[in-house]
C-alpha cells in the first residue's frame, strides 16, 4: 500500500495519455496523495477536468494564472516520487538537456525527489539515435526508467514503443518506497540477451532475445545494493549507471568473461539466451549465394551454466530455462544436469512472455525440491520476485 506517500504525476503529450487517468485512479486507491500536472500538449489527449477528478487535485498546467504562479520549487520538494507517464519524445529531448519552457519542466529541474520515467512514442522514433542518447542521459541522471512495452501503436504499426501498463508502473511505485538493501557487500553477475555466432564477416547464428529480463535484475540487484556486472550479448539496451558492463558478442566470449569474475561472484544469473551451436570454422569473406542449399558444420558452444555450476564452491547458481512443450519436465532436467541451484521456467506457450516482451511469467524451481509459480507480471516485478525467492529461500 501507498498510504500517505505523496507523489507527483507529469502528463506529457501522448497518445498513451489515456492511461494516465487509470495510473492516477489506482494510486489514490493505494492510499496515495496524488497531483497532477500537464504539459500544453498533453490536453489534446485527455482533458484536465478527467485527471482533476481522479486525483481529487487541481490539475497544474501553467507557470502563472492572472495574478497566481505555482511554486514550482515548492511542488519539486512536495513529492517523495515523481512519475511522469507517459514521457513523450519531445518532453524527454528537454529533460536531456534542461530546456525549461513550462511548469512541468520547471518542476523537473526543480525536483529533490526520485523522478521515474514511462516512455510513450513510436518505435521508429524509440529507436532513433537520439532517443537513445537521450535515454542514456535519463539513465545518468539516475532516473528510474520503466522499458516500453510491445505491441500497437498509435501509427498503426506494431512494434515496441508502448508506454508501461498502469498496474506496472504502481507495482514500481510500490518497490520503490518499501525496497529493502538485502545485498549490500554481494557481488552478482548476471547474463543478458542473445550471443551470436559469425557464419561469415556478414551473417551470424541468433536468437529474438532482447536483454530486457536480464537489464531487469541488474537494475534490481544494483538497487538492492549488490555490485553487479552484467554480461550482455548483442542488444540495444543502454548501460546502467552502478553497473559494470560487459559487452560481448559470441558464447565463448561471454564463457570467458563470466569465468573472470566468477570466483569472487556470491549469486551468478544467467538470464542470457546462449546459442547452442557455433560454426565450426567461420568464412573469412562472405559467402556468395550460388547453389540452392548451403551446408553449415557446427558444433557445441561451452555451457556456460553447466560450467560454473561445477565449480561452484559457496555461489549461488540461478539459470533460465525458456520451453516449448514438456516445460516443467525439461526445466527440472536442466536443473539436475547443471548443478543449479535454481532455474527458472518461462514458456512461449504463455502469451505475454517470452522473447521481446514486456512481461514475463516464471515459475522458479529450487534443487531441494521446492516449486514457486507467479502470475504474468513486467520483467521488473519478475526480476523482484526472483531475487525475493533465491534470498528468502538461502535463509531457511
Amino acid at each position: 500500500m501507498l498510504k500517505g506517500k505523496k507523489i507527483l504525476i507529469g502528463v506529457t503529450g501522448s497518445i498513451a495519455a489515456y492511461k494516465t487517468a487509470t495510473l492516477v485512479r489506482l494510486l489514490v486507491k493505494q492510499g496515495a496523495m496524488v497531483k497532477v500536472m500537464m504539459t500544453p500538449g498533453a490536453e489534446q489527449f485527455i482533458t484536465p477536468l478527467t485527471l482533476s477528478t481522479v486525483s481529487g487535485n487541481p490539475v497544474l498546467m501553467h507557470l502563472s494564472d492572472n495574478d497566481s504562479w505555482a511554486n514550482h520549487v515548492l511542488l519539486g520538494r512536495w513529492a517523495d516520487l515523481f512519475i511522469i507517464a507517459p514521457l513523450s519524445c519531445n518532453t524527454l529531448a528537454k529533460m536531456a538537456n534542461g530546456i525549461c519552457d513550462n511548469l512541468l519542466m520547471a518542476v523537473y529541474l526543480s525536483a529533490t525527489c526520485k523522478v521515474m520515467i514511462a516512455p510513450a512514442m513510436d518505435e521508429d522514433m524509440w529507436n532513433h539515435p537520439a532517443t537513445r542518447m537521450n535515454m542514456q542521459r535519463m539513465d545518468e541522471y539516475g532516473h528510474h526508467i520503466l522499458p516500453v512495452a510491445y505491441g500497437s501503436l498509435a501509427s498503426g504499426l506494431t512494434g515496441n514503443g508502448r508506454m508501461a501498463e498502469p498496474d506496472a508502473i504502481v507495482d514500481e511505485a510500490q518497490r520503490f518506497f518499501f525496497r529493502t538493501q538485502d545485498l549490500v557487500n554481494q557481488r552478482v553477475l548476471i547474463t543478458a540477451g542473445p550471443t551470436y555466432e559469425p557464419i561469415d564477416p556478414v551473417r551470424f547464428i541468433g536468437n529474438h532475445s532482447s536483454g530486457m529480463m536480464g537489464f531487469a535484475l541488474a537494475s534490481a540487484s544494483r538497487d538492492r545494493g549488490a555490485h553487479v556486472t552484467l554480461v550482455t550479448g548483442p542488444v540495444q539496451l543502454p548501460d546502467i549507471t552502478g553497473v559494470d558492463m560487459v559487452r560481448v558478442q559470441t558464447a565463448d566470449q561471454m564463457y570467458e568473461a563470466c569465468h573472470r569474475v566468477f570466483p569472487e561472484t556470491d549469486i551468478a544469473i544467467l538470464a542470457a539466451a546462449v546459442a547452442d551451436y557455433k560454426v565450426a570454422e567461420p568464412a573469412p569473406e562472405k559467402i556468395k549465394k550460388k547453389d540452392d542449399t548451403l551446408s553449415l558444420d557446427l558444433v557445441k558452444n561451452k555451457d556456460i551454466l553447466q560450467s560454473l555450476g561445477a565449480i561452484k564452491t559457496k555461489q549461488i547458481v540461478v539459470g533460465f530455462a525458456l520451453e516449448t512443450n514438456n516445460e516443467e519436465a525439461n526445466a527440472l532436467k536442466k536443473l539436475e544436469a547443471k548443478n543449479a541451484d535454481f532455474i527458472v521456467l518461462n514458456s512461449l506457450r504463455d502469451a505475454g512472455a517470452g522473447f521481446g516482451s514486456a512481461t514475463n511469467k516464471i515459475t522458479l524451481f529450487s534443487r531441494d525440491g521446492k516449486r514457486f509459480q507467479f502470475d504474468l507480471k513486467s520483467k521488473q516485478a519478475v526480476a523482484e520476485d526472483i531475487l525475493n525467492t533465491i534470498l528468502s529461500h538461502e535463509k531457511h
